[in-house]
């Protein structure tokens, strides 16, 4: 059978999905993805078997006509490769792939996957520009769930607000799934680093990631233990909601953190690191954070949706309150004064990816419900 992936990047369809992805494949059936854009991560995913597609794709603007042309786009595709099955995640991919879908009339609505990867700036509602893109958001994914026959959420706490919103459709079929889950063979444990306490945030250079809250609490902790390490790294972000990287670059230049850049591989960075941190506003399922279990590293982070699924309070980790720079120091200076916290917590997070977030495990139960 042909399995359509709709995605609204290369890179995380190759970093997040490539699990699923060949399981797909090893099981006999042709994956084609519709990407936005070709570049040396839609080349890897053609090394893996996968056929690409392409379709224009505005990420981060709000142009009704651009989003028009991206529907035809994908109506088009569908229309000349006639899947079997569609899985479209992303806010974007979910709501206009969708509606492609039901005009294309493939695959059948019985055979349409949406899964709901996090909500997004539209979502965090604390400005009049905020208010407005939620509303139309919303609108938008009324309209595109009526097409689909299964919605998968990260957590519940999403799933909650879809239904207070009255998104859902009465008919549609509600599923979980805790995110792509995380490669528990390529992110193998590794012993945690001998120098002094090093606390690693992995995000886009968002504000709703808590970038801004790392940074002040990282100048608390730096009064009381000047050498501790303190570092982001992660892609630049030029849409709505991203932090200028001048902005960055001064809090390097008052040496309270290092700026890594973007990378290819997270591996080495997480190996080097004590702790990882995310003291983010609402996830889906947080990657980094499950990479960093997976690797043997202890987890800090925001009680927030997303966040609370993947650390359990006090065993691999602690949650701190959301947007409190001052709380999250404190638990920064639990992990230098009691070192062996690093380790302990983190042989914990190694065991709870294993049981719960294992990506093979997570790729079998979609391609389950996907009847593949």
């Amino acid at each position: 059978m042909k399995l359509v992936i709709i995605g609204n990047q290369s890179r995380a369809m190759n970093n997040f999905w490539t699990v699923l992805i060949c399981n797909a494949i090893a099981k006999g059936h042709e994956v084609v993805a519709f990407l936005p854009d070709a570049d040396e991560w839609t080349e890897k995913l053609h090394e893996l078997g996968v056929k690409i597609r392409f379709y224009p794709l505005d990420r981060k603007g709000l142009n009704p006509l651009n989003d028009y042309k991206t529907v035809i786009a994908l109506k088009k595709l569908l229309e000349e490769e006639k899947p079997d099955r569609l899985f479209v995640y992303t806010i974007k991919a979910v709501i206009y792939g969708s509606l492609a879908a039901a005009l294309a009339k493939y695959p059948k609505k019985e055979y349409r996957y949406a899964m709901i990867t996090g909500l997004g700036y539209a979502f965090e509602a604390d400005s009049f520009l905020k208010k407005s893109l939620r509303m139309v958001a919303v609108l938008l994914y009324r309209l595109a769930l009526n097409q689909v026959n299964t919605v998968f959420f990260q957590n519940q706490d999403d799933k909650e607000l879809f239904e207070e919103l009255h998104i859902l459709p009465k008919n549609i079929e509600i599923q979980f799934s805790p995110g792509t889950g995380v490669d528990t063979l390529l992110f193998s444990e590794v012993p945690l680093p001998e120098a002094q306490q090093h606390f690693l945030l992995v995000a886009r250079l968002l504000e709703a990631k808590g970038i801004r809250d790392f940074y002040y609490a990282a100048k608390i902790v730096k009064e009381q233990y000047p050498d501790t390490i303190f570092s982001i790294l992660g892609p630049e972000e030029n849409g709505v909601g991203g932090i200028p990287l001048s902005e960055v670059r001064d809090w390097e230049k008052e040496g309270v953190l290092q700026y890594l850049g973007a990378t290819n591989d997270v591996r080495p960075y997480i190996a080097e690191a004590s702790v990882m941190v995310l003291p983010s506003y609402r996830e889906g399922t947080p990657c980094a954070l499950l990479e960093g279990m997976s690797m043997g590293r202890a987890v800090l982070a925001t009680k927030v949706p997303g966040c609370k699924e993947v650390v359990k309070n006090k065993v691999n980790g602690f949650l701190s309150p959301v947007q409190d720079p001052e709380a999250l120091a404190d638990i920064m200076i639990k992990f230098i004064e009691i070192p062996a916290l690093s380790k302990s917590m983190g042989h914990e997070g190694r065991k709870f990816a294993e049981e719960r977030f294992d990506a093979n495990k997570v790729a079998e139960n979609l391609l389950t419900h996907f009847k593949l």
